[in-house]
């Protein structure tokens, strides 16, 4: 098998841009469609925080153990993890707390995390 695409890992739409004459510098273009369909409602006026949220998401649904296990090329995924409550605030609001845990898995050849690695 090969690594997960743009499209499996950030939604439809997902592509690498290029450095040329009209996109000056290269980078990673993910579309309002790919994020609402994580459920993430008004783009255009979300947070950065929602937008991450939204970009996690997407990534949890191919990201999967089950293709990791099955993909010897694929070196992250993404599981959920417990929700808990806390309380934040000076008024002690109750909020629930969700976990996604990323899992990042290479040859142990270092201690660091080294993006250049997955």
């Amino acid at each position: 098998m090969s690594e997960p695409n743009f499209v499996q890992i950030f939604g439809t739409g997902a592509t690498r841009l290029a450095s040329g004459a009209t996109t000056p510098s290269a980078g990673l273009f993910i579309p309002d469609s790919a994020l609402q369909t994580a459920g993430l409602a008004t783009p255009n006026s979300a947070s950065a925080e929602g937008h991450f949220a939204a970009i996690n998401l997407n990534a949890q649904s191919y990201l999967t153990q089950t293709n990791f296990d099955a993909n010897a090329d694929q070196s992250l995924y993404l599981a959920s993890g417990f929700s808990s409550f806390t309380t934040r605030g000076t008024n002690n609001d109750s909020y629930r707390v969700d976990q996604i845990t990323i899992n990042l898995a290479k040859l142990d050849t270092s201690a660091t995390i080294d993006p250049d690695n997955y």
